[in-house]
C-alpha cells in the first residue's frame, strides 16, 4: 500500500481477518472486523513490535488491568504484531506480565495489516493505537516509536470521549475532559475568542 492510500481518521476501515490466540480458550481462533460491525462492538487495534520484547509486556500488563471495562462499554480489543499465533500463545504462557490477558492476540504475519495504517517498520509493527467507530470509521489514531510505551488511562480516556461525542456531536470535550458530566464546550459564534470563559 502506498503512502497515498495509508488510512486517515475519519475513514471508513476495510474488512479484514486476523489469525488470533485466545488467552481464555487456550487455544487459536480467529479476529473478524466485519463480525465486530455486526456485533456493534468497538475496536482497538494495538499493534506493538514483537513478542518476547520488553516494553510490550508492560503494556499487556496495563491494557489487561482496564480490559474488562473496555469489554464493558462495548470495545474488542485485539493486539497485533507479526509474530504467529504460536509464538503468541507461547509469549502469554511464560510471561508473568501476560498473566490476566484475555484479549485476541493477532498475527499480522507479513505486515499487511500494518501497512494499511503506515505503521510497517522494516519487519516490525510501530505502536500503533486505532479505536475503530461500530460502523467501521476509524476515529482515533496514535503511534509511537519502537521504545516508548503507550498510557493506557489515556487511551480509556479517548474511548470514553468518542462514545460520549457519538451520542453528542455538536460538543467538543476539551483536553482535560475524563468523563461524563466534565465541561464540554459547544462551538458557536459567541465562544469565539472566549474560550477560557466557556470551561472555567
Amino acid at each position: 500500500m502506498t503512502e497515498a492510500t495509508i488510512l486517515q481518521v475519519g475513514q471508513e476501515v476495510p474488512d479484514f481477518t486476523l489469525t488470533t490466540y485466545e488467552p481464555t480458550t487456550k487455544g487459536f481462533g480467529e479476529f473478524s472486523l466485519s463480525e465486530a460491525k455486526k456485533n456493534g462492538k468497538w475496536t482497538m487495534l494495538f499493534f506493538y513490535p514483537a513478542d518476547y520484547t520488553f516494553v510490550c509486556a508492560t503494556e499487556f500488563a496495563a491494557l489487561a488491568e482496564q480490559q474488562e471495562r473496555f469489554a464493558k462499554m462495548g470495545c474488542e480489543i485485539v493486539t497485533v504484531s507479526a509474530d504467529t499465533q504460536f509464538v503468541h500463545l507461547a509469549w502469554q504462557r511464560e510471561e508473568k506480565d501476560l498473566e490476566a490477558v484475555q484479549f485476541h492476540m493477532g498475527s499480522d504475519r507479513n505486515g499487511d495489516l500494518a501497512k494499511q495504517f503506515g505503521i510497517w517498520n522494516g519487519g516490525f509493527c510501530l505502536r500503533g493505537t486505532y479505536l475503530i467507530a461500530p460502523n467501521g470509521t476509524l476515529m482515533n489514531a496514535e503511534v509511537n516509536f519502537l521504545n516508548l510505551g503507550r498510557n493506557i488511562d489515556e487511551i480509556m480516556r479517548k474511548f470514553k470521549a468518542n462514545i460520549y461525542l457519538g451520542k453528542k456531536p455538536s460538543e467538543g470535550c476539551p483536553s482535560k475532559w475524563k468523563d461524563d458530566g466534565d465541561t464540554t464546550l459547544t462551538p458557536g459564534p459567541d465562544m469565539v475568542g472566549r474560550v477560557h470563559q466557556a470551561h472555567n
